[in-house]
């Protein structure tokens, strides 16, 4: 890809974290001119400017994706995640032939370092986190956690060694735009119904996350979920040696058996890694999630000790079911990466027993949400609607019978109103089902939002506490 950017002009579209990693890597490579384009004003551009203001050959256009910027004289356009593949530009750069490539394609290209590429609609973040530090426990060194779990990989390969391992979230956004991106251990943990505004439908979703496999070759290892029959199906596409993952014993990989998390290789004894009750994340979908981690770490060489240490020690990762506070008795969970319905419906059955007051609710991505409130209606006592789905998901949950259900219109009311309505020993969870982006910048600023107005609560709960026991 080299002979693509030296002395090459070149266009980068969206300048989100990895637009601005992406522009510098091309800046530092030796491009000669790299434009880099965003929809935000130049105001709202203010850090990124400054960021790349040190490049004297990075220009930037704020305001606007103009289609008039891609000529002949490209050689290539690097596209952020979520830019929308419908942008008049890229209909311009098929028709003049200037190839797209995403950014986790240029980084790789940058790479001496073994990939582990991590995919599925849900429990990437978690999964790349696991092996992370499952890799670490067994003394791989330098190990780093890169892509879409918020590190771009574009920072990531900047002076990294060849002997480190990089572990890497890869969503379809990314994965779409590929051409010589290949792990050496590839993992698809599951498939469910999302992102269609963007993919348009779900057999094209399905695709740009199988385009993780298209250039492994014999030797490298793919990580498949059993009990998944649209993952599954794809052991007979790939050219790696498959190894599975599932919640029952299985022929090579990983399952469960009689309460323990276990390897198996054909031809010799399975081994115990660590019991069921010992892994600390919570729900069946993490169950899943470490099953997966625990075959990735294991096909790249680390120890069942190591694997199994790690699984008695990891917890949740931030905005993916974290533990906040405990209010009067109520806990407060922050699950604001739970973007789809199925991840929702997830969280839902982490927390078996229990009943739920859910707050849910933001962009629409096209996505049907009648799983969702049959799962409501089993879980949850009241839900907290906002956003622009709010009419949308009240819909679903009325025809399934449910009616315990407030429209609010900010996140802030809709935890000061699920701690006026909560009791003792009842969970508030924030669970959106829907992308952030009608009311925050990402799922980060809602879920720290979130956390703030749950420390608020907390706050004038004591104050209150305080004043009735003078």
């Amino acid at each position: 890809m080299i002979d693509l950017i030296k002395r090459r002009e070149i266009l980068v579209v969206g300048m989100a974290r990895s637009g601005v990693a992406a522009a510098k890597l091309l800046a530092r490579a030796g491009a000669a001119k790299i434009t880099v384009t965003d929809l935000k004003s130049a105001v709202q551009l203010r850090d990124e400017t400054v960021e790349l203001s040190k490049y004297p050959n990075i220009y930037i256009m704020a305001g606007g994706n103009p289609p008039e910027l891609v000529r002949e004289e490209l050689s290539m356009i690097i596209k952020s995640p979520g830019i929308p593949p419908s942008l008049e530009l890229f209909k311009k750069a098929d028709q003049l032939g200037v190839p797209v490539f995403s950014e986790v394609e240029l980084a790789y290209n940058f790479s001496k370092a073994p990939l582990i590429g991590v995919t599925g609609t849900n429990g990437k973040t978690t999964t790349t986190a696991l092996i992370g530090a499952m890799l670490k426990e067994a003394s791989f060194a330098p190990v780093i956690t890169a892509g879409n779990i918020g590190h771009p990989l574009a920072d990531a390969v900047n002076g990294f060694s060849a002997q480190g391992l990089i572990v890497a979230e890869l969503s379809s956004f990314q994965l779409e735009n590929i051409r010589q991106l290949r792990p050496m251990i590839a993992v698809f943990l599951n498939f469910t119904e999302d992102h269609l505004d963007y993919h348009g439908t779900v057999e094209k979703y399905f695709e740009a996350k199988a385009r993780i496999f298209e250039n492994q070759k014999q030797g490298d290892f793919v990580v498949l979920n059993a009990g998944d029959p649209m993952v599954a199906s794809l052991a007979e596409r790939c050219r790696g040696r498959v190894l599975w993952f599932a919640r029952r014993p299985v022929d090579f990989g990983t399952g469960l058996e009689d309460e323990w998390l276990t390897l198996y290789k054909p031809g010799f004894k399975p081994l115990k890694l660590c019991l069921r009750d010992e892994v600390l994340l919570p729900g069946e979908h993490n169950l899943e999630n470490a099953l997966a981690s625990a075959a990735a770490a294991w096909a790249a060489g680390a120890d069942p000790q190591a694997i199994g240490r790690t699984l008695r020690s990891f917890r949740a990762i931030e905005h993916r079911l974290e533990y906040v506070d405990t209010i009067c008795g109520v806990d407060y969970i922050n699950d604001s990466k739970g973007t789809n319905p199925d991840a929702t419906i997830r969280a839902l059955n982490s927390f078996p027993g229990r009943k739920i007051i859910l707050i849910t609710g933001g962009k629409d991505k096209g996505s049907d949400f009648s799983s969702l409130a049959e799962a409501a209606r089993e879980k949850a006592r009241l839900i907290l609607t906002l956003g622009e789905t709010r009419e949308k998901i009240t819909e679903a949950l009325s025809k399934v019978g449910f009616q315990s259900v407030i429209p609010v219109s900010s996140l802030q009311e809709a935890v000061h109103r699920a701690g006026r309505e909560a009791r003792s020993g009842e969970i508030v969870l924030l669970s959106p089902a829907c992308a952030s982006w009608d009311m925050f910048e990402n799922y980060e600023e809602r879920g720290n939002l979130f956390k703030d107005t749950v420390s608020k609560l907390q706050r004038e709960c004591g104050e209150r506490r305080e004043t009735n026991g003078r």
